[in-house]
């Protein structure tokens, strides 16, 4: 499982949304932590309506303090600070990625330029592309402090394609490590919820085309059915269902409903990230909850799970 955490942050309030998951995830692993800030060329006075860290000593101070009073003593935590000022810091930390090989990235849903134009289309793009390293989002809390972490039940959407399986395999490995629950859900769409060309031929043939979500349903019951056998041991408690409807709503009320500490999700590297925006379940999914997201990068070649 998860042992080198890699926490990108940049002196905000927002940024810091990430220590709590990272905290809770070091801690329960026994992962070593690296906090890192980049310093930036031509940077803003202010970021998130806080101070900006352009100043080395400033950065390394602030992270010492961070290290602290976010994570416990008995977890190995090294401070970073990149002082030669660059500018693409996003290009920066995919490069300190590929040089610190961390097994988990953990960062903040935020960025100056926007979540689709700053974090998907720099950071992560590079970063989940670079070397199959798995990224956890977290989303900024509303209120003023950010609420505790507990890994107590791990959300894994599926959709039945075998290469994204790896997101079943690294939520079954985090929810054994942790003692947490597993929980699967499969989205059958309805007549209403169909896109592009199969929603043109719902229209032409309902009746056939109602007959295959059926049995898609059924077939979807049967796969999810083998793998709650397959996983379930006298350490982890594995439950599944399969729903009917759009799959990004049902995702995001089943986390909401359940109470998941984690959604997990299998997307594609390099170019997979640019189908990640075009159409992919994952980004509506992460705009629309506050649940931390674990995206799983999809090797070229992977098996099912087991």
């Amino acid at each position: 499982m998860f042992k080198h955490l890699l926490i990108p942050l940049d002196g905000s309030r927002l940024a810091e949304a990430a220590l709590p998951p990272a905290a809770c995830l070091a801690r329960t692993l026994g992962a070593a932590v690296t906090l890192i800030h980049v310093i930036e060329r031509n940077a803003p006075q202010e970021i998130h309506g806080q101070p900006h860290l352009t100043d080395p000593s400033a950065a390394a101070v602030y992270l010492d303090q961070v290290r602290a009073r976010a994570f416990p003593a008995e977890v190995r935590v090294e401070t970073h600070v990149h002082t030669t000022e660059v500018g693409n810091v996003a290009r920066s930390l995919a490069e300190h990625a590929a040089e610190l090989r961390p097994d988990l990235i953990v960062m903040c849903t935020h960025g100056r330029r926007g979540l689709r134009g700053w974090l998907f289309g720099s950071i992560a793009q590079q970063v989940v592309g670079l070397d199959a390293t798995p990224v956890l989002l977290a989303r900024p809390s509303e209120t003023a402090a950010e609420a505790p972490f507990e890994c107590r039940l791990l959300l894994v959407p599926l959709d039945g394609i075998s290469a994204h399986e790896e997101g079943l395999c690294v939520g079954a490995g985090l929810a054994q490590a942790c003692g947490a629950a597993l929980h699967m859900v499969m989205v059958v769409p309805t007549l209403a919820t169909l896109l592009g060309e199969k929603a043109g031929t719902g229209k032409l043939l309902p009746g056939a085309t109602a007959a295959m979500l059926d049995n898609a349903q059924q077939g979807a019951d049967e796969y999810l059915g083998r793998f709650v056998t397959q996983l379930t041991t006298p350490g982890l408690a594995v439950t599944s269902e399969v729903a009917r409807g759009d799959p990004t709503t049902i995702i995001v009320d089943s986390a909401e409903r359940l109470g998941a500490s984690m959604i997990v999700m299998a997307t594609h590297g390099k170019t997979g990230m640019n189908a990640f925006w075009s159409g992919s379940v994952a980004p509506k999914v992460l705009s629309r909850t506050s649940v931390p997201l674990l995206l799983v990068p999809v090797r070229d070649a992977v098996g099912g799970v087991g």
